[in-house]
């Protein structure tokens, strides 16, 4: 099945055609293929075998699979070793993996020889319906994620649901935050949808899984196309529960807390928020939570993670966020589910305080 943005392909088995998928996009048989230890494991004979039978040289990177593989050092080595072999601008760079692969790999692509074309791969969820489209690649710094970065439109994204089959729930929940972030922001039939069928897309059934993977690529290939550099406002509606995912992640040092479980939570307090502004009506917020109380979190996570939390300690770590504009938090607010804005005035300090006091109440409750 191919987006209306015709880079987009969503397929199984993707890899067989990638040759001809290559050609039509006018890219060549010479690739450097990013992998991370696990997804080398999982896929990497099988990939690099079909390329090769389709008459592809290749180079293989593989780095660590954690979040700290997103890093200057890391970058420097990948560099150091594709010079080694030889790669040049001919060459065109294949992420394989999540979003750190996704991510790092954009990077390395779009300072290589000032650019080389890159392809995205996904394999999860999150990365599937998110990170691997709209050409953001970006690197950590230990102040902040993804802080220093391009950019960078992939050539292609090839999506093959089949990969999700390996992934372990806690990866498929992670995911489906992303999915459900698209009905919350732009189409209340997608959310309805979910409502309807979220145990159904969580146990990767067709239709209902390919059916929201491909509704949620894309709905974000769209909203990217209409406001790529994010001037409009349009893009940055992306970015619903996001602000307090990121302080969440800070706190959490990167670790223990996955992105997806940041920004479900995040999602909470977005509409808590939304709601004690005066833009989301009771009813709504009632149902936007209701379909949030279907995710499953790790024993104790939201416990620790969240409701344990200082509020003014994750207000604080908020500010680490690379979308503020002169030290002033930016929030993405709902007025109707299916429809999002951002809010392009100062939301006061204490309506802030109260939707993490709201949403961690609400979680409290609802273990």
């Amino acid at each position: 099945m191919e987006s209306p943005a015709s880079h987009i392909i969503v397929r199984t088995p993707v890899i067989e055609s990638i040759a001809e998928l290559y050609e039509a996009r006018g890219l060549g048989k010479k690739s450097v293929v990013l992998f991370d230890e696990n997804t080398r494991k999982l896929y990497g004979d099988e990939i690099i075998a079909s390329m090769q039978r389709q008459g592809f040289r290749t180079v293989e990177l593989v780095v660590p699979a954690r979040e700290t593989s997103k890093s200057v050092s890391t970058a420097w080595k990948l560099f150091g070793q594709m010079i080694e072999a030889d790669v040049d601008r001919s060459w065109n760079l294949l992420c394989v993996g999540g979003g750190v692969i996704g991510d790092l790999g954009g990077y390395i692509a779009a300072s290589y020889y000032r650019g080389i074309p890159v392809v995205q791969l996904p394999t999860t969820l999150l990365a599937m319906t998110d990170s691997s489209i709209g050409g953001k690649v970006a690197i950590n710094h230990p102040l902040g994620k993804n802080l220093i970065g391009y950019f960078h439109m992939p050539a292609l994204v090839l999506i093959d649901p089949a990969f999700l089959r390996t992934l372990p729930s806690r990866e498929i929940f992670g995911g489906m935050a992303e999915v459900v972030k698209y009905g919350f922001i732009a189409d209340r039939e997608f959310f309805d949808m979910l409502a309807k069928h979220f145990d159904e897309v969580a146990r990767l059934e067709e239709p209902w899984i390919s059916d929201a993977v491909s509704r949620s690529a894309f709905t974000k290939a769209d909203v990217v196309e209409k406001d790529f550099r994010e001037t409009s406002g349009l893009r940055a509606t992306l970015n619903f529960g996001h602000t307090f995912a990121h302080g969440l992640e800070k706190m959490a040092e990167y670790r223990n807390l996955r992105h997806g479980e940041a920004v479900t939570i995040g999602m909470a307090c977005g509409l808590f928020l939304s709601h004690r502004m005066g833009f989301l009506p009771e009813e709504e917020l009632n149902e936007g939570l209701a379909l949030i109380a279907r995710f499953r979190f790790p024993r104790g996570l939201v416990n620790k993670r969240f409701i344990s939390l200082d509020r003014q300690e994750l207000f604080d770590a908020m500010h680490s966020d690379k979308k503020k504009i002169d030290k002033q938090l930016r929030f993405v607010l709902l007025d109707r589910i299916g429809h999002a804005f951002l809010h392009d005035r100062e939301v006061p300090k204490a309506d802030v305080l109260h939707a993490i006091d709201d949403t961690q109440r609400w979680f409290s409750e609802k273990r």
